[in-house]
Order: C-alpha cells, then sequence, then structure tokens
C-alpha cells in the first residue's frame, strides 16, 4: 500500500537523519540531545520509513509509570497529508497509553488536532533569544550578599543535591535523564551551592543547529531568586558569543520580566498540553525547560 509507514525504533543510523530535519523544521537541536533521549526511553523513539526511505519521526518516552511525553514529530514536507503523520502519532501514543498523565509541546496551529485526542492547553511556553557578545549585564544591586553561595562547574557539582532542587520543580522525578543531560560533554554546566551543600540552581548550555549556521541552548535553567537566576545565566554565556535560545515556561510569571530587562526578546510560543491529570508542581523557579522535544 501506498500510505502504508514501515514504523521502528531509532537506531544509531537514524539520528544523523533526525538531526537534520529537527534543524530544518527550526527545533535548534541541540549537539548530543537525540542520544540523551536514546537513553531516557530506548523503546521511545521511532522512524518512519517509505519504500526503504526514511520520511520522519516521533518520540513517546516513558519517564515512570505515571508520566511520559510526546515530542519530536516531524514528517518531511513532500510526505505531508497522505496520512504518515497519523500512524507515527498512534504508534506514540499506544506507547503511552497506560500512562495517568501524557505532556506535549503543541505549535499554535495545531491545538485543534491534539484536543480531538483529549489533550488540554496547561501554559504558555515562550521562546526568548539573545544575539550576544558573550557578555551580559546584571541588573541587580552590586550590595546583594553572594558570600553564601559558590557557583560549581562540571564535575565538582554535587549531582544528589542537584536532583533534590530538581525533582521538587519538575513534573516528573528523572535522575537518569539529569544525569546524562549534566553529564554531556557538549557546552557546560554550573550549579549554585550554599555552604551546607545545597542547591539552589543549576543550568546547561549547550551548542544547537540552527536553520542557518550554530547557536546555543540553555535549559535547564532554574534559581530560587531572581538575583541568583541573572549571575547563573551570565556565567553560562560567558565566552558564548552568537544567539542564545531559551524555552520558559509560562507558569513562571516573572520569567518574561526578566528576559525582557536582559535584552532577550520573544521569538515564537508553543503551548504545553496535557491528556490526564497535571502533576501539581510549582514552576516559579524555573526560568529555561531542558528541551521541547521531551518537556
Amino acid at each position: 500500500m501506498d500510505n502504508l509507514l514501515s514504523i521502528k525504533p531509532l537506531c544509531d543510523e537514524d539520528i544523523d537523519f533526525v538531526t537534520e530535519i529537527s534543524r530544518k523544521e527550526g527545533f535548534a537541536p541541540g549537539v548530543g540531545d537525540l542520544r540523551i533521549y536514546q537513553n531516557t526511553d530506548n523503546q521511545g523513539l521511532w522512524v518512519g520509513w517509505l519504500d526503504n526511505n526514511p520520511i520522519g519521526c516521533i518520540a513517546g518516552v516513558r519517564y515512570n509509570q505515571y508520566y511520559g511525553f510526546l515530542g519530536l514529530f516531524l514528517v518531511i514536507e513532500e510526505y505531508r497529508g497522505r496520512g504518515f503523520g497519523l500512524q507515527l502519532w498512534k504508534k506514540a501514543l499506544t506507547h503511552l497509553s497506560d500512562l495517568p498523565c501524557v505532556g506535549l509541546e503543541a505549535a499554535p496551529e495545531r491545538i485543534t488536532d491534539y484536543s480531538k485526542w483529549g489533550f488540554t492547553i496547561s501554559s504558555k511556553t515562550t521562546r526568548w533569544q539573545l544575539l550576544g557578545d558573550g557578555k551580559l549585564v546584571e541588573q541587580f544591586s552590586k550590595n546583594d550578599d553572594l558570600d553564601d553561595f559558590s557557583f560549581v562547574e562540571g564535575s565538582s557539582i554535587p549531582q544528589d543535591a542537584v536532583e533534590k532542587f530538581d525533582e521538587k520543580r519538575e513534573t516528573t522525578p528523572r535522575p537518569h535523564f539529569l544525569s546524562n543531560w549534566l553529564n554531556h560533554p557538549a557546552g557546560k554546566v554550573i550549579a549554585v551551592i550554599d555552604k551546607k551543600n545545597c542547591c539552589h540552581g543549576f543550568g546547561r548550555i549547550r551548542p544547537c543547529l540552527l536553520q542557518n549556521g550554530d547557536g546555543w541552548r540553555i535549559g535547564p535553567l532554574m534559581a530560587d531568586t531572581p538575583m541568583l537566576l541573572q549571575i547563573l545565566l551570565k556565567k553560562l554565556i560567558e565566552r558564548h558569543p552568537g544567539l542564545i535560545i531559551i524555552d520558559a515556561p509560562g507558569l513562571n510569571k516573572s520569567a518574561s520580566e526578566v528576559f525582557e530587562k536582559l535584552g532577550f526578546k520573544s521569538e515564537s510560543e508553543t503551548f504545553r498540553m496535557y491528556r490526564g491529570s497535571q502533576p501539581p508542581v510549582s514552576m516559579n523557579d524555573v526560568y529555561g525547560l531542558a528541551c521541547l522535544e521531551l518537556g
């Protein structure tokens, strides 16, 4: 049949294909992201094949027995409108069908489609951009007391402290994903640690592939005060000139004010949608999502 797609699990040989169509679509995939997605749920990523040619992909990743996320949903433009996307969609949704809650990020034009499958809007996600020179001007007072905090990089970061901080601010605990994310060699990770070895924020900057050229994506980006957020962001951006991208959750009401004050511009919007019971979690300290593809 002309419209019957062969859907196969993502393998290593498919990574370049998925990365390239994501780049062309404007997803700005981070370097190494797909490997991390693969390690999070190695049964939750698929490629659609037609006549031995890859034409699309989707992710339906299970974080645990309660929560999963749909993303990376793409079909090459010339194959759209023939039902191939629907076949990929059903494959991923079936993989997550027993979970109490499933999330996704929807482009505005897809909200009606996803609503028909039981997804409802939770909040808006804004993509912020800054074309910079590797420097950022802080907006806080120089009198603010920072003696109690250290900004720790790389292998010196106490990962257990970061995991405790993260699990209170994320939809679901994600220690496996977080460990892979923070220990990936691409980019830089910084955590804010106090004298009791408790975490007060952390962030990662990584290289990404733009439709034209290269840039940087920051995420996760979390801090429990705006002051610490701005210092953390400054340290992440240092020595990383070029286009910086941050995807900020709408449930953090102060994120827009902070990014506007720092010179970022709103570039686009998507909408977080859920099917099932949305976990009750505060996003007030979350300024940047790790990625839109896996939530």
